[in-house]
């Protein structure tokens, strides 16, 4: 028998440019009120994050990120006394040993090598009950040997693969979006430039995406562009283009799984995307996102794409051609169904048991 109402703490890293980590953290967190209704929830977030203001739980506001603020983390562990404190890519030594001296489960999400590393130090690994790597391993690889043999030999938790985390597509929610908007399942497209923060080289990613959405429409397609929670402007008004802010990541996940196909950049969404079966031009608008999108264009799973209009364009209409589609569809067939929110539930609901029976 698990707690029955579990107090649990979700630091995300957070700032004006990426929501990833917060947004997988708003999954978990539904996740766990939807089978816990009585579980407390509760974040840490920067306040110069523009998704902070609107976060459906309480929050401690910060003047950076959770990383950044060693003391008043610590502070709000020992004021909250979570049973669970999820450390999203964030968290240092002192906050994750805080949380294990008040008598938590500790989990840390990495999704790049550099964080995965971080994780695996000793220093670090001994806080740690679960170590989830949200990403597939044909794109992270396998940890050092040395490392993961020096964890085993200590009985500290190892790093483990569990995918891409959202929520799965509803037929009854997707049918009323798709009439919602005027969409017709497969018949449109669905863009979206990650959060809206990032720049690229023409200026902000997210309107050199809206520039190739008009192009797109202009060829006839129906188009969908999601600006993001961090675009910075208003929100502009394109002639044959339905243009949306922020959705909710449900909303997002059903829009995109009834897609024909996808421009997205490589965050998240691009393993959403493959784990859904969607074929995909991933776009890279930060520094961390080449090599993953490398490592899928390996496996044949996407095409790719500068962020520059014209080329953003020119990929997209090459996707349309039938012979393209049905060899990217095919090599998505093998790797689709990779979605990580399960086992970590699974996750959750034994370190709670652990907890209830310490």
């Amino acid at each position: 028998m698990t707690i029955p109402s579990p107090k649990v703490l979700l630091v995300p890293v957070s700032s004006p440019e990426g929501i990833g980590e917060y947004m997988r953290c708003l999954i978990l967190a539904k996740a766990i009120m939807a089978e816990m209704p009585n579980a407390t929830i509760r974040f840490i977030l920067s306040k110069h994050a523009p998704y902070a203001a609107s976060c459906p739980y309480p929050a401690l506001l910060l003047d950076a990120s959770p990383t950044k603020c060693e003391a008043e983390v610590c502070q709000e562990i020992a004021t909250f006394k979570p049973d669970l404190v999820i450390f999203d890519a964030s968290g240092r030594q002192s906050q994750l040993a805080q949380a294990k001296n008040m008598g938590a489960k500790v989990v840390f999400i990495s999704q790049h090598r550099s964080k995965r590393r971080r994780g695996m130090r000793i220093s670090r690994a001994k806080y740690t009950d679960r170590h989830w790597v949200v990403q597939p391993e044909f794109v992270i690889g396998a940890p050092n040997w040395f490392d993961r043999q020096k964890l085993r030999l200590l009985g500290f938790t190892q790093p483990y693969c569990i995918g891409p985390v959202f929520t799965p597509p509803a037929e009854e929610r997707q049918q009323r979006l798709l009439a919602e908007y005027g969409l017709q399942k497969r018949q449109f497209l669905l863009l979206n430039a990650g959060s809206g923060g990032h720049k690229g080289p023409d200026g902000l990613a997210a309107d050199s995406f809206a520039q190739s959405a008009k192009a797109l429409a202009d060829h006839g397609n129906q188009v969908v562009m999601v600006f993001g929670p961090n675009y910075p402007k208003p929100i502009p008004d394109i002639a044959n283009i339905i243009c949306l802010n922020a959705v909710d990541n449900d909303d997002f996940i059903n829009l995109l799984a009834a897609s024909r196909y996808a421009v997205l950049s490589g965050g998240d969404t691009l393993l959403q995307a493959i784990a859904l079966g969607v074929p995909t031009v991933a776009v890279a608008v930060s520094k961390d996102q080449p090599k993953r999108i490398s490592a899928c264009l390996k496996q044949g799973l996407i095409m790719i794409s500068p962020c520059q209009t014209d080329s953003i364009t020119q990929v997209a209409l090459q996707m349309e051609q039938p012979r393209s589609m049905e060899k990217i569809k095919r090599n998505l067939s093998k790797f689709q169904g990779l979605n990580g929110v399960d086992t970590a539930m699974q996750d959750i609901r034994q370190l709670l048991k652990d907890l209830q029976n310490e």
